[in-house]
């Protein structure tokens, strides 16, 4: 029909991480515990719960830190708040710490590294954005997916958090595409929401399986590539 515009071909895939290309493993908190309670001589189950408490209390109380050297420092006071929650001196609490780091707790999704190989072999670019820290270079290299990922955001470095239209944004020109050459892939509505407002194609990641229409594990996104329709390799050499 005339008057119609047709929707450009898809270009790249922009990911959350927690809970879509990666995961929080409660099993380190048990195993971080019980090497706590060995080496320090300590009651693993209060280690396990202290720990937990400590993020807790400090959940997106870094939401502010914009470079890595903020984050360095984040992690030394984080340090000596969980030495007085376990009793423990500074100087093993930071043990602790460096044995135990902040990506040791990340395991990636099942088929994660297949999934994104295969995305990537279909000529499309691959993204991540995700509210976190800094160090997204290092969590995703410690995952074993940061080699296929083109351009990994950290809101706290733009200093703008999902579901800000102005995190989207950013992305965006990292990656110098148009929205509408982009799929986002999140675990929470609102970021999915926002990322469709903006004109991205948008879809809702449920691992655990229970929310209706939504992908219900990471090898789903290939489908979703599918009906969307990927750029010839001639249109991506533009």
């Amino acid at each position: 029909m005339s008057g119609m515009t047709s929707q450009p071909p898809l270009r790249a895939v922009l990911f959350d991480r927690d809970d879509t290309i990666a995961y929080t493993d409660p099993g380190v908190y048990r195993e971080a515990a019980l090497w706590a309670a060995q080496t320090f001589g300590l009651d693993p189950h209060e280690v396990g719960a202290g720990m937990q408490a400590q993020w807790q209390a400090r959940a997106f109380s870094w939401w502010h830190l914009r470079t890595q050297a903020q984050e360095d420092a984040f992690w030394d006071e984080y340090s000596l708040e969980l030495a007085g929650r376990l009793n423990l001196t500074p100087t093993q609490a930071a043990q602790l710490s460096a044995r135990y780091p902040y990506e040791a707790f990340m395991k990636p999704v099942p088929d994660a590294r297949t999934v994104l190989e295969g995305l990537r072999a279909r000529g499309l670019r691959l993204g991540v954005l995700s509210n976190t820290l800094p160090s997204i270079d290092r969590t995703l290299a410690f995952l074993g997916l940061g080699d296929l990922i083109d351009v990994a955001v950290a809101t706290c470095t733009v200093g703008i958090h999902k579901p800000d239209s102005g995190a989207y944004r950013h992305a965006l020109h990292a990656l110098g595409l148009d929205a509408p050459e982009v799929l986002f892939i999140d675990d929470k509505p609102e970021n999915v929401n926002a990322a469709r407002d903006l004109g991205l194609h948008a879809a809702l990641i449920d691992l655990s399986g229970e929310t209706p229409g939504a992908l219900h594990s990471l090898g789903e996104v290939a489908g979703l590539v599918d009906r969307l329709g990927v750029a010839s390799p001639t249109a991506e050499a533009r």
